[in-house]
This record gives C-alpha cells, sequence and structure tokens, in this order.
C-alpha cells in the first residue's frame, strides 16, 4: 500500500469516526439533501453540517450542486465502492502492517527467556513464546545431520537443565524427529515429518 493510499485511508476512517457524518452518509444514501435539511433533520447547526460535508467532500465521498441558491448534496456511491475494492480488500488490509517487524517481538521474547551466555532461564507456559524458544532451540542444530539422543541432551543441557522436556517439545511442535533413538532437525516453518536424512 502506498503512502497516498495509506494517507487517504487514514483520512477516510477519521472521517466516518464521527456519528454525524456517518448519519450525514446515510441520509444521503437515501437521496440528495441540502445543507439545511440535514441541519433540521440531525439537530446541528448549518455550519457545523457544512463542515462535515466538507470533510467528506474532500474524501470524494459527497458531490454537490447548485439549484438556484440552494446546493443540493447526495452522496457518491461509487467513490466509496471504489475506496473499498482498492483499500479495503484483503491484500489491502494485510499491506497495512508492512513495516512491522515479527522479527522485534521473537527478539523481545528471546531477551526475556534467554540470560546472556545463551542459558534458558525458563520454558514458557504461553505456547506462543515456547514456539519461540524452541524455534531458536532447533537453530542449534544443523540441518541434514543426524544425532543420537545422548547427543541432542548434551547440546540442550548447554541451554536448560531440563533436556528431556526440551527434546519432546522439540518432537512435538514438529521442529525436530526422532527415529530409533536418532534425531534430525525438520524445516521449523513447516512442522510436518520429514524423511531422515541419509
Amino acid at each position: 500500500m502506498s503512502e497516498t493510499d495509506l494517507a487517504t485511508l487514514l483520512a477516510f476512517f477519521k472521517a466516518m469516526a464521527n456519528e454525524s457524518r456517518l448519519r450525514i452518509v446515510g441520509l444521503l444514501a437515501e437521496r440528495e439533501r441540502s445543507v439545511q435539511e440535514l441541519a433540521e433533520l440531525l439537530s446541528l447547526k448549518e455550519p457545523t453540517v457544512s463542515h462535515h460535508l466538507a470533510a467528506l467532500k474532500a474524501l470524494g465521498l459527497v458531490s454537490a450542486r447548485a439549484e438556484g441558491v440552494t446546493r443540493w448534496h447526495a452522496l457518491r456511491l461509487e467513490a466509496l465502492t471504489a475506496l473499498n475494492r482498492n483499500l479495503l480488500d484483503q491484500k489491502g488490509v494485510a499491506e497495512l502492517s508492512r513495516g512491522v517487524s515479527e522479527t522485534t517481538w521473537e527478539e523481545k521474547v528471546l531477551a526475556s527467556f534467554v540470560a546472556e551466555g545463551g542459558a534458558l532461564t525458563q520454558i514458557p507456559a504461553s505456547r506462543r513464546k515456547r514456539s519461540i524458544v524452541l524455534k531458536w532451540l532447533a537453530e542449534q542444530f544443523e540441518e541434514g545431520r543426524r544425532y543420537k539422543e545422548a547427543e541432542v541432551n548434551q547440546i540442550l543441557q548447554r541451554r536448560h537443565w531440563d533436556c528431556a522436556t526440551l527434546r519432546r517439545e522439540l518432537v512435538g511442535a514438529g521442529m525436530m524427529d526422532r527415529e530409533a533413538g536418532i534425531y534430525w532437525r525438520t524445516p521449523a516453518s513447516a512442522g510436518r515429518k520429514t524423511n531422515p536424512p541419509p
């Protein structure tokens, strides 16, 4: 999503976060209305209604036409539809998270549970945090290499005394697999079983 699109989306939500503007949009969706009529229906002063209409016009959501001394305002439904289609689809909404780094959160989790020197202070109770720690532990093992259980225990004990729990957690999370006492690292992101390396 471009900076311009993001600014448009922010302006839209700011404009629509006002109850009077929402009611004006609803009334204009029914038919054209004048400032005087809107003011009367909403129990607002005409300058207040004009201010709200100006905000909606700036977004291109409202059009106005003059008829004598009266200005008639109408909702530009096609503009609302276009905004929805261009900015509020799933891909557009997902783009709002661009620039937010999951790594930062993962780094914070690791900083909370891994002491200086690399020792794990505790096994997180939260499943999401535990997954981050398990991924970090899985990286202690080389991909494609086979390990005897004693080697796995030795590597894990460098990080935490409860190597048996960590070993079971790694296998349970699909980050390591085992067969006949031999362990190997799996693609952590896939989380599915792989064949033992040769």
